[in-house]
């Protein structure tokens, strides 16, 4: 199948890498697959009682349990796939014995063998990770790309020490770097100079003001060609570095300096101008971690740098390449790939990913769906939308909540550090890794992951916020999500959550088509006059998922609205640009 252009994939990406993406056809893989023995790096959910409830999401579920998928991916490993894999992973399971760190390794192995199959022979591959089960995923990179295919382990300070630490503080991340084969693309990233290295190898300066440091013209190896005299100098017993020629072009430029004892010899001048600086190593201690208060933070616990994804990025790969993530999460790995002139692909298995990195194309790069990239995997009319709903009522949720570009509101959960601020300007907040967000029930914060449950979100799906007055204070919408049947006591609820609430606009979003007693019950309810515009919107309004999907419709509300927290405008980069160090 054709290589799809720019495009985002709702769904597993295991099939979705069998069924779309060609073999040798990626040229960069990068994944930061979700993992961490306590699980909170992935989404947590839990039911009123607050117990975990895995069965109200299924998108995570053979992450982290031994079912009868993960014991037909692992049969399928063993009996079909390359026979060391199936060596590997039998042992592993041997080893391990059929508990969630294997479910979480066979799942892995299986896709790292199709990232393998889609990889171009000059292609690379970087696997992001923690300690829990870094050892255990380097034996299937291992076994997967080959031993000699192993390049670099990359360690990335991702935050401070933690001065309450009862062992020695975790302050890192591991990054596998690994190649198709011995011939991959390699651009050599460089970071500036430290002032130190200038002041102590750059102390000579010329007429101009240019600092230059010495190196040596001689040859290191005997060049009975190169034995010559020079403006009086004598050859040295290996003779010059350069040809005639060559030293003429240099002395005319002024790039030799010449020593006033002639028992010395020529040196030449290098320019710190000219320089590109310091050769990166592969510990990297120069990218910050995104904190409370750095501008393209989104709100995902687990969102990533953009410098940290542009500098892999512009390691290995040139202009043009195509750049695949499988486990995408807010986006981060596309918005670097588009800065920097790659062609991509982002599969996530939530929808709620798949809407913000809708909202943070277009933020950043002003990039429109089906105008300027693809997205599949969506429901695309009634009938799809209602599998959805009846698959799993959270996923539709979040997709209908998209729809109407409404933020998502749930129940309390990890990550609400430093939302304070966020949740008193609650138009800034945005969904976190698995839809963390942050906002304001009549001064009340309610950050936390999504649940669905109707306990701590009062009876509120989303929010919309919008400012429509020289006083700059945010008002609402309020967004309610019926999957289910609906009646006109549910738009006499949400208009009393609407006036409880002090919101200017309630939504009802419904998947049946609303009952002429719920279009009267709607209308009963009033309007919102805007002063801004100098408009009346309807109180209530009822919008169905079929007028959604095909006939525009859309909140009527003032057009000053900010739903997700907007990425950064980004500007970029034109071929050939290294991307600026931090």
């Amino acid at each position: 199948m054709r290589l799809p252009r720019n495009t985002l994939f709702y769904g597993d990406n295991l099939d979705i890498l069998r069924e779309y993406v060609d073999n040798e056809s990626v040229d960069l893989i990068y994944l930061d697959p979700p993992f961490n023995s306590n699980r909170s790096y992935n989404v947590l959910f839990k039911d009123e009682s607050g117990h975990e409830a895995d069965a109200q999401i299924t998108a995570f579920e053979d992450t982290w349990h031994w079912n009868a998928k993960t014991e037909q991916t692992y049969h399928d490993l063993v009996t079909l796939g390359d026979a060391n894999v199936s060596a590997m992973i039998s042992a592993m399971r041997q080893f391990i014995g059929a508990n969630q760190m294997m479910a979480y390794l066979v799942m892995m192995a299986a896709r790292l063998a199709e990232l393998h199959r889609v990889l171009r022979p000059t292609g690379s591959l970087y696997l992001h990770c923690d300690p829990t089960a870094s050892h255990y995923l380097k034996t299937i990179l291992d076994t997967v790309f080959g031993v000699d295919s192993f390049r670099n382990e990359v360690v990335w300070q991702r935050t401070n020490v933690h001065s309450d630490s009862k062992t020695w503080s975790h302050v890192s991340d591991t990054i596998f770097f690994y190649t198709k084969s011995s011939k991959f693309t390699w651009n050599p990233i460089y970071a500036p100079h430290s002032e130190e290295h200038i002041e102590s190898k750059y102390r000579q300066t010329d007429l101009d003001g240019r600092r230059y440091t010495l190196s040596d013209m001689t040859s290191p190896n005997p060049r009975p060609n190169m034995m010559y005299e020079w403006y009086g100098f004598p050859s040295p017993p290996n003779g010059w570095r350069y040809s005639k020629e060559t030293m003429a072009k240099l002395d005319a430029e002024g790039r030799i300096w010449y020593p006033d004892d002639r028992t010395k010899r020529p040196r030449l001048k290098r320019y710190l101008d000219e320089m590109p600086g310091t050769l990166l190593e592969n510990v990297w201690t120069d990218i910050n971690p995104i904190n409370s208060q750095a501008a393209e933070r989104l709100g995902y616990p687990t969102q990533k740098p953009l410098a940290l994804l542009e500098r892999i990025i512009a390691a290995s790969s040139n202009p043009g390449d195509v750049v695949l993530d499988p486990f995408c999460g807010c986006g981060t790995t596309i918005a670097a790939a588009q800065k920097l002139n790659r062609n991509w692909i982002g599969i996530d298995i939530t929808h709620l990913s798949i809407a913000l990195q809708k909202y943070r194309l277009k933020d950043s790069f002003g990039l429109e769906e089906k105008k300027d990239y693809d997205v599949k995997g969506e429901p695309e009319d009634l009938p799809s939308a209602q599998q959805l709903a009846q698959g799993d009522r959270y996923q539709f949720q979040w997709w209908a909540l998209s729809l109407v570009k409404a933020r998502p509101l749930g129940g309390q959960g990890q990550g609400q550090q430093g939302q304070t601020q966020a949740n008193q300007r609650f138009a800034r907040s945005a969904p976190t890794e698995g839809g963390e967000v942050g906002a304001t029930l009549r001064g009340r914060p309610t950050g936390g992951r999504p649940t669905g449950k109707k306990g701590s979100d009062r009876g509120i799906d989303g929010v919309i916020t919008f400012i429509d007055d020289a006083s700059g204070k945010a008002k609402r919408v309020l967004v309610q999500v019926k999957s289910g049947k609906v009646k006109s006591g549910d738009v006499r609820d949400l208009r009393g959550t609407v006036e409880r609430e002090e919101a200017a606009i309630g939504a009802l979003v419904t998947l049946e088509t609303p009952s002429r007693e719920m279009i009267r019950e709607a209308a009963s309810a009033g309007f919102y006059h805007s002063p801004g515009w100098d408009k009346d919107y309807a109180k209530l309004q009822i919008l169905t998922i079929a007028d959604l999907l095909h006939n525009n419709a859309s909140v009527q509300m003032p057009p000053a609205s900010i739903t997700f927290k907007q990425a950064e405008k980004v500007k970029k980069l034109r071929d050939g640009d290294q991307p600026e160090l931090l």
